[in-house]
């Protein structure tokens, strides 16, 4: 897994998801769907050396983002979208990608979390408490997006483990295979802490430190 924060970025081989800052606020759903689209046309003309008007994304029956121009790469595509910072995640199976804000005020919402994931926020330091829920969330959200399924699927109905600060685990009762995914943890103009996923279905992770070189 290839890590960058340079939208101009090309990476080496795939997966790879690119975390963007920008100076965007989008106010509604419309506006972040616009920002998101707009970077990962970019990222993905400039990944196959076409020009930006060459490039169309579209989304799937299940609401997943798709590369409907050109065709015949099979990428497969994710985006998020929070206060301003964008991930785009490609790679040749589907995948999900996730970004979260850790968020020091809120209460993490235990009652739509897998007990085990309860028992290890019950169990953490107040102030880690929350950090680590904005990873189990990005986990989460990542890995139902790979799924197609979004929170459709009750997200208590599965665990996520936290194996690292870069790595997690998901058990899934419903899936005989376990999945893995990656995360990273960033800071957003040295103010809010995001913590983002991400999840490659049928592979496990590999991790790759973040393209320092390329970083804005």
């Amino acid at each position: 897994m290839h890590w960058f924060d340079n939208a101009d970025a090309i990476a080496p081989a795939l997966p790879a998801t690119w975390l963007i800052r920008t100076d965007a606020a989008p106010r509604n759903l419309t506006e972040r769907s616009a920002l998101r689209r707009s970077l990962a046309r970019r990222l993905v003309a400039r990944q196959l050396g076409r020009q930006e008007e060459e490039v169309a994304i579209a989304h799937d029956a299940a609401g997943r983002p798709r590369l409907d121009l050109p065709g015949g790469t099979g990428l497969h595509l994710s985006l998020a979208t929070r206060t301003g910072v964008v991930a785009v995640g490609l790679a040749r199976q589907p995948l999900g990608v996730d970004v979260e804000q850790v968020d020091e005020r809120a209460t993490p919402p235990f009652a739509l979390l897998h007990p085990v994931e309860r028992e290890v926020l019950a169990a953490a330091d107040a102030a880690q408490r929350c950090s680590l829920f904005a990873r189990l969330w990005a986990a989460k959200e990542a890995y139902v997006k790979a799924l197609g399924t979004g929170f459709r699927r009750a997200p208590e109905s599965f665990a996520i483990s936290l194996l690292s600060e870069t790595a997690f685990r998901v058990t899934d009762a419903s899936i005989p295979a376990e999945s893995t995914g990656t995360l990273r943890i960033m800071r957003n103009g040295g103010h809010e802490i995001m913590a983002a996923a991400i999840v490659v279905a049928g592979q496990a992770a590999a991790i790759s430190p973040p393209d320092r070189s390329a970083s804005s």
